[in-house]
């Protein structure tokens, strides 16, 4: 018979430490790849752009006052929830189907709602794009500065002119949007435009050396 000796404590260890090594580019992926291509995707059939609008800053729209995704405290779970189950006494649908019915929300079901009862999207999500749309906004939208040019092109494409008006942001603040709380510095104060020459200097001026 062949003596088989058991593994060490050390090779153990060695195991899971490449397991984790290769799990965590996954992590990472799913933030910035097909996941959040996803997530993006259902913020768009959803009509999350309606109310919240492209960049997550809220403000009015059909629903009402939205609330703005780049300031919220909610967590991811908390987010998935709002979107399924939307909130009650408040302009946010829900979507997910037979929520209050079939489905509890917030540990009420329609009777216990009552006139509190959130309105019914125009479209249902199933659970996995309500994941994928929580997913986006805590990888592209919660914690962020302000909208700048290059999210608005990762949003619409290379070929719309609504993102226009985000290019004449200073680099500072387009910087600072990019990166969550990192706060935009004063903008540097610009020099002083000089005075128009004098009549009297200018052939001076003019035949001065480079």
């Amino acid at each position: 018979m062949t003596n088989r000796k058991p593994w060490s404590i050390a090779m153990l260890i060695a195991t899971f430490a490449v397991a984790g090594a290769l799990t965590a580019p996954c992590a990472a992926l799913a933030q910035s790849g097909p996941v959040a291509e996803i997530g993006k995707a259902v913020y768009k059939r959803a009509n999350c752009v309606g109310c919240h609008k492209w960049h997550g800053n809220g403000g009015g729209g059909f629903g009402g006052a939205a609330l703005s995704l780049r300031k919220t405290e909610l967590t991811r779970e908390q987010i998935a929830e709002t979107v399924g189950c939307g909130r009650p006494g408040k302009g946010m649908p829900f979507f997910t189907r037979g929520a209050y019915d079939t489905v509890k929300c917030y540990d009420m079901t329609r009777q216990d709602a009552g006139s509190h009862m959130p309105p019914e999207a125009n479209t249902f999500l199933r659970p996995g794009d309500i994941e994928a749309v929580a997913d986006y906004v805590i990888a592209h939208i919660k914690g962020r500065g302000e909208p700048n040019y290059p999210e608005c092109v990762s949003f619409f494409g290379d070929t719309s002119r609504v993102c226009d008006i985000y290019k004449t942001v200073p680099a500072e603040l387009s910087q600072a949007a990019t990166s969550p709380g990192l706060k935009p510095q004063d903008p540097k104060p610009q020099d002083p435009k000089p005075q128009d020459t004098p009549a009297e200097h200018s052939t001076i001026a003019v035949g001065r050396a480079p």
